[in-house]
């Protein structure tokens, strides 16, 4: 059993950060969950309340800052709202239609599109479309640098309490 524990534990923690970079795997919340699966397997005695509350604030940064720094890249690069809306899909649907491309083809075209809708000339369009690139990478390395953080301060708990 405490193969199986630990196996899953680490499947949670590489489906957590494979979803750093392809955006419908869970992401943070498999790392989340990681934690109840090792409290179930072994122990919930070393996770304290401080534990829950520093792993609790850093989902919920990541899940804003998700969101927010995407659609900063889309500000930034002189985008409007249904830019950010038609990038945030492009980055969900985009891996299905076009498997290898679609991670970075969905938000540019979902960004360049909102703005041709609003009749922005097409060098304006994939000037915001490039920042909704500059958002997602942005973005991923925020997501990672967390959920690394989130990894290491569990293994830190493990190992010290």
């Amino acid at each position: 059993m405490v193969i199986l524990g630990w196996l899953l534990v680490i499947a949670l923690f590489v489906i957590g950060m494979a979803g750093t970079v392809y955006p419908i795997l869970p992401g943070v919340l498999a790392v989340y969950f990681a934690f109840f699966v090792y409290g179930w397997f072994f122990s919930f005695d070393s996770f304290g309340p401080f534990f829950w509350i520093i792993q609790t604030l850093i989902v919920i940064v990541l899940l804003v800052a998700d969101y927010a720094v995407g659609a900063w890249g889309v500000k930034k690069f002189g985008g409007s709202k249904l830019s950010i809306w038609l990038s945030t899909i492009g980055i969900i649907i985009g891996p299905f239609v076009i498997p290898a491309f679609g991670l970075i083809l969905g938000p540019l075209l979902g960004a360049m599109i909102g703005e041709l809708i609003k009749g922005q000339p097409l060098e304006k369009a994939f000037k915001v479309g490039i920042g909704s690139v500059v958002g997602l990478f942005t973005s991923v390395v925020v997501k990672v640098v967390l959920q690394l953080a989130m990894i290491v301060v569990f293994m830190i708990w493990v190992i010290m309490f």
